[in-house]
């Protein structure tokens, strides 16, 4: 009988996970501490290049260990400087990540899940339905990848730069229904062994899972942003379905709740302006209002056009328009500059070129017939 040989792929572990797996190996906790920053911080994959650590211990993983990130598909680079890297998950799976430069810093938004259940109306990953959660490593392996990539360490032309300063959880899919993985992704982010990342540095982004969203004020609290998208429940209901689980009532005295704890003393409001549904001057003083005692910025994103959405974007007299309802009331309001959108990166936008990611179409074909009707 032949025994397949396995690996522990270590891009799973977290600093508490390191420093067990060393233990069972009789190595003391210093050794989970070298391995976490030759993997993150130097962004090394090949454990003979650590060479702090005992030969005996690199023997060890050579023989029983591995650091794996999902295998790049594509890799685009818009005209606006964005970069956007096509993962492959397996399974007939794929996520994207994507790279924002700007002066004072760089951004990268990762995913979570490959596709999404939450069915936002206007997101095109929405639109692909959900596969499954990610891993440990899937997640951090897109932080490790873009690392390497944006400071030559995958070609070994090393820049000596570290480009990305911020980290987004905005990408493919809701950090919080996949909590125990994008937790220990975050302390990642955190460790200063890892990445060293500041907690303000960090962003979440939900669409609102209430008791998830105390769960992480309690293990991991970062930089907070909520998917917001209407002022009232009715409207809310329908463009985010989660709505009608969690509705704004909760939701608002949740984030109250996550303030007390959040590295910045307010929570960003994220909130897509749609031509003829949520854009109009009414429904911004609605959201004053609602607001009013929430210490809290707007973020408005101009709809991203995709395939069959049925949605427009305002002209930019009315976003200019819902833009000053709010910063007339005191409120910190931006408005987002697409970025990527020529290479399909911009919010909203992650299904690209590829349409069905998440091979939702294949996987409803094998257990529903697509039936063909003729005109």
């Amino acid at each position: 009988m032949t025994h397949l040989k396995t690996s522990t792929n270590l891009l799973d572990f977290d600093a508490q996970d390191l420093e067990a797996w060393c233990g069972e190996r009789g190595e003391k906790p210093f050794r989970a501490r070298q391995l976490l920053r030759w993997i993150h911080r130097f962004g090394v994959a090949d454990f003979g290049q650590m060479t702090d650590l005992a030969k005996s211990l690199r023997a060890t993983l050579l023989s029983s260990a591995s650091i794996e990130a999902p295998a790049v598909l594509a890799d685009h680079v818009s005209a606006d400087g964005t970069r956007k890297w096509l993962l492959d998950v397996g399974l007939g799976n794929a996520v994207e990540a994507v790279f924002i430069p700007e002066e004072s810093r760089g951004t990268l938004c990762i995913s979570t899940q490959a596709g999404c259940a939450v069915n936002c109306r206007f997101c095109s990953t929405g639109k692909q339905g959900f596969s499954r959660n990610l891993s440990v490593a899937e997640i951090i392996g897109q932080l490790w990848l873009a690392n390497r990539a944006l400071s030559g360490l995958a070609t070994g032309r090393e820049t000596g730069q570290r480009p990305i300063s911020n980290v987004v959880l905005m990408g493919m899919g809701e950090p919080l229904l996949n909590y125990d993985a994008t937790l220990k992704a975050l302390r990642l982010m955190l460790d200063d062994n890892a990445y060293g990342l500041s907690r303000r540095r960090v962003t979440l982004s939900t669409s609102g899972v209430v008791p998830m969203m105390d769960r992480l004020a309690a293990d991991c609290p970062v930089a907070l942003a909520v998917s917001l998208h209407a002022p009232n429940d009715a409207l809310r209901d329908e463009l985010v379905p989660l709505n009608r689980k969690y509705p704004l009532a909760e939701l608002l005295a949740a984030c109250h709740r996550y303030l007390k704890v959040a590295p910045r003393d307010f929570i960003t409001f994220e909130y897509v302006l749609l031509e003829g549904v949520n854009d109009r001057p009414g429904q911004a003083r609605e959201l004053v209002a609602l607001t009013r005692d929430l210490p809290c910025k707007f973020n408005l994103i101009p709809f991203n056009p995709f395939p069959d959405a049925g949605l427009s974007r305002p002209p930019r007299d009315a976003i200019r328009a819902f833009a000053e309802v709010l910063q007339n009331a005191g409120i910190v309001t931006t408005v987002r500059k697409t970025r990527g959108d020529d290479i399909d990166a911009a919010c909203g936008q992650l299904a690209g070129e590829i349409q069905d990611r998440t091979g939702l179409a294949e996987r409803n074909a094998r257990v529903i017939p697509v039936l063909e009707v003729s005109a």
